[in-house]
């Protein structure tokens, strides 16, 4: 019971501003929101930077089975996270145009500058 006790106490400011407007609210998602567009192609890379790694461990460990072995597995790792990371961000995408609250426009490409 006392846990119960602690935890309304926990969260009974959060009763307090549960009247205020939204403001508040949406500048906290529209953070979030920022916070989380520039993390996805952080880890898209981050993906690819580990297939690279699994390719270069499997190149260098040419006579070491072993070595070969754990490039292959990073390889595989590494596809599967940037398989995933494609589908599923494919798929919310495709959600926020079907229910037609899309506010995210397609991902530009990253260009050289000065070509």
């Amino acid at each position: 019971m006392k846990k119960v006790i602690y935890a309304v106490m926990a969260f009974s400011p959060a009763f307090a501003f549960a009247q205020g407007n939204l403001s508040g609210l949406s500048q906290l998602v529209t953070a979030i929101g920022q916070i989380i567009a520039k993390i996805i192609p952080i880890m898209f890379a981050l993906a690819i930077i580990f297939f690279f790694w699994g390719v270069i461990q499997f190149l260098r460990g040419a006579g070491d089975p072993k070595a070969q072995e754990q490039g292959k597995s990073h390889m595989i790792y590494g596809v599967i996270a940037i398989a995933v990371m494609v589908s599923v961000y494919g798929l919310v995408i495709w959600l926020q145009n079907a229910l037609g609250i899309s506010t995210v426009t397609a991902v530009p490409l990253p260009t050289v500058p000065g070509l």
